[in-house]
């Protein structure tokens, strides 16, 4: 079938994306889906910096590529009806990392580092071999098993998580990726005790989702520390005790708290940040790292500050988070008024204006910017 999606030829593109336009939204062809696989159209997809890292090149991938990872759809076509759990209408978040269910980490409950699917995500192809993405005959990969900028996609079933149908989309979107990663940081990874003092570095999608499920989680008093005064208004609406200014970090929060805190997440995606929070966790404390440095970043610490300081410093992919299970355990909370994710929502726009909102992304003055692929242009 033709589809229309958002493709990447090539990396290493840089701003501004509104003038260079580095996705071409183009009409292409997607194949039917495998026995193991969905046919899904996509209702709505976040921008997220895992994808613009893409685009500039801090994530490597083969070109040219579908963007797009954090979705909601709704399916269209099951491969073999009789042996899924799934039917056409059902409606299903889009998980970025589909788990083999066999592999070592798989069997220990570690889907989230599965191999098998982390290997298909960096070849750009799903997770039962091959693209089913064309465009003149030449294969187009698929972004993280998901190409959630586009009409319409084929996923592996182990790709969804089956939501209830009366969830906004713009709002059941967002737990594909930036609360799934940012609260599970928190609960999953960190294992966050109630009383426990916590520390947010960053302050997009995914740190104010960790900030959300450090305060549903019982963390008090949760800190926040971002450059931009929009978005530490915004984390002290939401709970947050106080937020600083990165040049302020260390003495706001030792004056906030009287101490150092027990739990600091970084989600930033710089080396230089995760060493200032690695520096600001108290003795014995937990660091937990979601951001995505370039892969030339190096992170000095003084190593016998592990020992010496009996510091634990982490690293989180996907929340360390098993979709199956968390996706509605988090629903559950936001429906509780425990975890309000539509008030990270930035904006919701055509997918014809993608270009453009990569600039808001790339500035960081946007939180969760949506996408409805089926909205007419502007």
């Amino acid at each position: 079938m033709k589809i229309i999606a958002a493709v990447l030829d090539q990396i290493g593109q840089s701003g501004p994306y509104g003038e260079t336009r580095p996705l071409r939204v183009a009409e292409i062809d997607l194949a039917p889906p495998l026995p193991g696989e969905l046919l899904v159209r996509i209702e709505a997809a976040g921008l997220c910096h895992s994808d613009l890292s893409v685009i500039n090149g801090d994530r490597p991938r083969p070109m040219p590529m579908a963007i797009g990872h954090e979705a909601v759809a709704t399916v269209i076509e099951v491969g073999d009806p009789a042996a899924s759990d799934l039917v056409a209408g059902d409606r299903v978040v889009l998980s970025f990392l589909p788990a083999c269910g066999r592999c070592p980490a798989c069997a220990a409950g570690e889907g989230y580092m599965c191999a098998v699917g982390a290997q298909a995500n960096g070849e750009g192809r799903l997770l039962l071999g091959g693209s089913r993405l064309c465009e003149h005959g030449d294969p187009v990969h698929h972004h993280l098993g998901v190409s959630a900028f586009a009409s319409h996609a084929v996923i592996d079933r182990r790709s969804a998580v089956k939501i209830p149908s009366d969830i906004p989309v713009e709002i059941a979107a967002l737990f594909g990726c930036a609360v799934l990663t940012g609260v599970g940081a928190v609960l999953n990874t960190a294992l966050l005790r109630a009383g426990e003092s916590v520390v947010v570095y960053g302050l997009g999608g995914v740190g104010l989702s960790a900030l959300l499920g450090a305060l549903a989680g019982g963390g008090q008093p949760v800190i926040a520390i971002d450059p931009m005064p929009a978005k530490r208004a915004l984390a002290i609406e939401l709970g947050a005790a106080a937020a600083f200014d990165p040049s302020e970090a260390e003495a706001g929060v030792v004056a906030t708290l009287g101490a150092k805190p027990d739990v600091v997440i970084e989600t930033v995606g710089k080396a230089a940040v995760l060493a200032s929070a690695y520096a600001l966790a108290r003795r014995g404390g937990r660091i937990v790292t979601v951001g995505l440095p370039n892969p030339a970043e190096l992170l000095s610490i003084p190593a016998v500050s592990l020992v010496a300081d009996g510091k634990t410093l982490m690293g989180s992919y996907m929340g360390s988070s098993i979709p199956a299970r968390d996706v509605p355990r988090y629903i559950a909370l936001w429906r509780a008024g425990r975890l309000p994710v539509e008030k990270l929502l930035t904006s919701v726009s055509p997918l014809a204006d993608i270009n453009g909102l990569l600039d808001e992304l790339a500035s960081g003055r946007a939180i969760r910017q949506i996408v409805l692929p089926h909205a007419p242009a502007a």
